[in-house]
């Protein structure tokens, strides 16, 4: 059982002066470095990170004017007035400047209650805690329960019970309802004062008002908890959004080569980066298709946006286009047909294609464009983009006519299939540029594979906005 103080107990002494200006000092300090970046946090209702990161600052900047004011308690000394000096209460005690409302002085208060003369004696702050006028005479032990919320009556009388009969102390918090109606939430601290005989000859507590304290903890666990729930959102829509476009995305890794037996067969090889500012996957793809009549189909495309409603609109478009190459529809009227399906879906969105399809008995490539870059043709050291037909963006308008072009292709021709985002921070212009510049090293290469690698080396560790795919395809296989 923890020690009982007894009313002949020596007086405190109080702290040297200089080490707690040093304190007030150090904590008035921090306090101007925690609300400057209170002051930089940027209140934004839709974002759980900034409330969470505001309402630390807010309990934080709380709880240092808190501290502040008990250290001024401890530089100032015992006030005039207190309730050892005499047993006076407020109403008798002289008069002190009034806290102002809000302040820490204003949420403490204290009382003593003397069992053997059943004297009762309340602070002023304690008054104006309980909202009880101070011309009114202060609460009983018996009377206290009355002003307390229903539901934490029998906490309060457990309390004051172990503390009366058990010499325990009191630390424990309970909701009150003042006169007004207003619920606040108050911490009692408090301990028995025995006399020479080991008897309990009064009760005295220190009651704060925490209803602030606690509101602002309340902040911070709601949105500490809202953060979670988005954070394990953004996971699982992210493994979801993987787990898709893996679904979706040709599972072949290293190089490709079909058809066989042809001396004009492809050899084709791809890769996909992921955006480094953004955890949520996009909408870019890359495919590459032997058809049935034995002519390949070879595209990239992308659709706006990131997070598994555009990965899995993303899988639509390329399962369409699958089929409808399959189907014997030609690159033009293919890119038509997808644009009619974005057009027309219940969340619109807006994406990019490329289409091509290539002829390997008589090397021709037939392809159409919505909005994307060109594709680009190495041969014999050097590159250039092939010439665009029209059309524009899939989902942009109804009813949009995409043309189609042809390019005769050549042993030994590359050619390479791009989203806007392989090369960071270009237009598409420059960007087609630097992939250009590579014609020299891509004459070296063995093969589509090594080329794949020369892009990824050349642009793969640069930081980027959004993801990109590259497709490569050669042409005479080796």
């Amino acid at each position: 059982m923890p020690s009982h103080l007894f009313a002949d107990r020596p007086a405190p002494q109080p702290p040297e002066r200089g080490t707690v200006d040093a304190l007030i000092s150090q904590t008035q300090r921090l306090r101007g470095d925690v609300d400057a970046v209170r002051r930089d946090t940027v209140p934004d209702a839709t974002d759980p990170q900034g409330r969470w990161q505001r309402a630390l600052c807010e309990l934080a900047v709380h709880q240092l004017d808190d501290l502040n004011t008990h250290l001024g308690q401890l530089r100032a000394g015992a006030p005039a007035g207190s309730l050892h000096d005499g047993g006076r209460d407020a109403r008798s005690a002289p008069s002190r400047p009034e806290p102002q409302r809000g302040s820490l002085l204003s949420r403490v208060g204290s009382a003593e209650w003397n069992l053997l003369t059943d004297e009762v004696t309340w602070s002023g702050e304690l008054y104006a805690i309980f909202g009880r006028d101070q011309a009114k005479q202060p609460l009983t032990l018996d009377e206290l329960p009355a002003l307390v919320h229903a539901e934490d009556q029998p906490l309060l009388t457990t309390m004051v019970t172990d503390c009366l009969v058990d010499g325990r102390p009191i630390d424990g918090e309970f909701r009150i309802v003042r006169p007004d109606g207003e619920v606040r939430t108050v911490h009692m601290m408090g301990e028995p004062v025995l006399d020479a005989n080991g008897m309990t000859a009064s009760m005295w507590a220190v009651l704060r008002d925490v209803s602030e304290l606690r509101r602002s903890q309340l902040a911070v666990r709601e949105s500490q908890e809202s953060l979670q729930r988005q954070q394990q959102l953004a996971e699982t829509e992210h493994r979801v959004a993987v787990e898709l476009q893996e679904a979706v995305l040709p599972p072949w890794r290293g190089s490709l080569r079909f058809p066989h037996g042809s001396p004009a067969a492809l050899d084709l090889a791809a890769h996909y980066l992921p955006s480094s500012s953004s955890a949520l996957i996009g909408g870019d793809w890359y495919d590459a298709l032997q058809l049935p009549d034995g002519d390949a189909l070879l595209s990239v495309g992308d659709l706006t946006g990131h997070g598994v409603t555009v990965t899995s609109g993303m899988a639509m478009l390329l399962g369409a286009l699958r089929g409808m190459a399959i189907a014997g529809s030609q690159p033009g009227p293919l890119l038509g047909h997808l644009n009619q399906m974005l057009d027309t879906a219940v969340q619109p969105a807006l994406g990019s294609a490329v289409c091509c399809r290539y002829d390997p008995v008589h090397r021709t490539l037939t392809w159409a464009q919505a909005g994307h870059p060109a594709p680009l043709l190495f041969r014999g050291g050097t590159g250039r983009a092939l010439t665009p037909p029209d059309g524009v963006l899939l989902g942009a308008t109804s009813g949009a006519v995409y043309e189609q072009a042809e390019e005769r292709l050549e042993i030994g021709d590359l050619l390479l299939l791009h989203t806007d985002g392989l090369v960071p921070g270009r237009d598409g212009t420059a960007g087609a540029e630097r992939l250009l510049d590579l014609a020299p090293r891509f004459a070296g290469a063995r093969g589509a594979q090594e080329c794949v690698r020369t892009v990824v080396e050349e642009f793969g560790q640069t930081e980027r906005e959004d993801d990109a795919c590259v497709l490569v395809a050669k042409i005479g296989a080796p």
